[in-house]
């Protein structure tokens, strides 16, 4: 099946460049201007990818991936203006799956989106098992996390694959570069602070507190480590 493509940028020219690359590579492809045109059209329909860029009118960038990440785990390739780092970490603490500073050539862009979308496909052989920390579970199938109440937690593709590594080696010390390669594999930009980032987003997610962890221990000068006792499903 066709994988769809939804890019929201604001400025035509780009829309079509993009529109006619992605299609030439094999992607259904479909364009809008602002937040307001995006919700509307996933609201009708359904994508895997999302190229979003960051400075819209109206609503930026960083709004509309906060908000669609509380409900939605769509991969989102965040588009941005400068490539400083502080605008990387915010997309990325924004639920953002990568960024990519403009201009760029659309073979970077095209890899990148490749990357996420493999990223996002693979289940594994194990893709009907759980794992039980705490009273949480991480259920690798559906790629999303249960509250010990039992609602579920929607995870952005980062979120997972970093949570999924540090659970798979609980009460063991992960560094970062571990981390990073669990994250995005040889693919990965080798920003650390990429997995400070989802770190603090999954200590929101699971209701760790920043300042004294007890479940995402830092080691310093080490890396991370999830303390729990294991509970296999």
């Amino acid at each position: 099946m066709t994988q769809r493509i939804l890019v929201v940028d604001d400025d035509p020219g780009l829309r079509e460049l993009l529109d006619g690359y992605l299609r030439e590579s094999g992607y259904e492809v479909q364009t809008v201007a602002d937040g307001e045109a995006m919700r509307e059209r996933l609201a009708r329909e359904a994508f895997d990818l999302i190229v979003l860029d960051l400075m819209l009118p109206g609503e930026d960038g960083l709004t509309l991936c906060r908000r669609l990440r509380t409900h939605s785990t769509v991969p989102i390739m965040m588009l941005t203006a400068r490539g400083d780092e502080l605008e990387r970490v915010l997309g990325l603490e924004m639920g953002a799956d990568d960024y990519l500073a403009k201009p760029f050539s659309p073979r970077e862009l095209l890899a990148r989106i490749r990357s996420i979308l493999r990223r996002a496909g693979d289940r594994g052989p194990d893709a009907t098992s759980r794992i039980g920390f705490d009273g949480w579970v991480l259920d690798l199938g559906a790629h999303h996390l249960i509250d010990p109440e039992g609602v579920v937690v929607v995870l952005s593709t980062g979120e997972f694959r970093l949570l999924r590594a540090l659970a798979e080696n609980l009460n063991r010390v992960l560094t970062r570069d571990q981390l990073i390669d669990a994250i995005a594999g040889r693919e990965a930009n080798r920003l650390e602070r990429t997995v400070d980032v989802l770190v603090s987003r999954l200590r929101k997610r699971l209701r760790d507190d920043a300042r004294e962890p007890r479940m995402i221990r830092t080691v310093r000068s080490e890396g991370y480590m999830l303390v729990s006792r294991p509970e296999r499903g």
